[in-house]
């Protein structure tokens, strides 16, 4: 393998997946642990086609040599394998779930209907307390009204009073 496919390949692989092979060198060992709150398990990043090194210790730090083996194309994964096979559902369940879905529809659309009774109801409430207060606040403006034009009519007739007098005065 030339130094470009090696980088190249280098820059394929996550670095999670790096560091997990540095710490499970043999991925045909399965160890079980006992999980705590922050135990994290590498054993679901193993890869196949790469093999670590530890080289030394040292006093910065490990080393390892990164190993790159060619991909084998001879072990497919059975995806199948894991997942539960689907059954047919027979017709009596489809027709359960079917009045299910219908029975939901249902209760959906009464809480809906009643939403906007409740709103509308609410609504009516308002428009009726408004009209009530613009009725109090039209009468109440009438009253204030006459109530004015009364003193000003009296105010005026005691002027025209008061000037009458005051001819007759100057008349006499």
């Amino acid at each position: 393998m030339t130094l470009a496919a090696y980088k190249e390949k280098i820059k394929e692989l996550p670095l999670v997946s790096l560091f997990c092979s540095c710490f499970l060198s043999d991925p045909s060992k399965k160890q079980t642990y006992k999980y705590d709150a922050d135990t994290v398990d590498l054993t679901w990043c193993v890869i196949s086609d790469m093999e670590v090194i530890e080289l030394n210790k040292r006093a910065s730090g490990h080393a390892f040599e990164v190993i790159l083996k060619p991909p084998s194309f001879d072990v497919v994964p059975e995806l199948n394998a894991s997942l539960p096979q689907r059954r047919d559902p027979s017709l009596e369940e489809i027709q359960k779930r079917l009045e299910a879905a219908e029975e939901r529809r249902k209760c959906q659309e009464a809480e809906l209907l009643k939403h906007l009774a409740e709103k509308r109801e609410h609504e009516r409430e308002v428009i009726q307390k408004a009209i009530e207060e613009h009725n109090n606040f039209s009468k109440m403006a009438k009253e204030k009204l006459t109530q004015k034009m009364e003193v000003n009519k009296e105010n005026r007739d005691a002027h025209l009073a008061a000037m009458l007098e005051r001819l007759q005065e100057k008349v006499s």
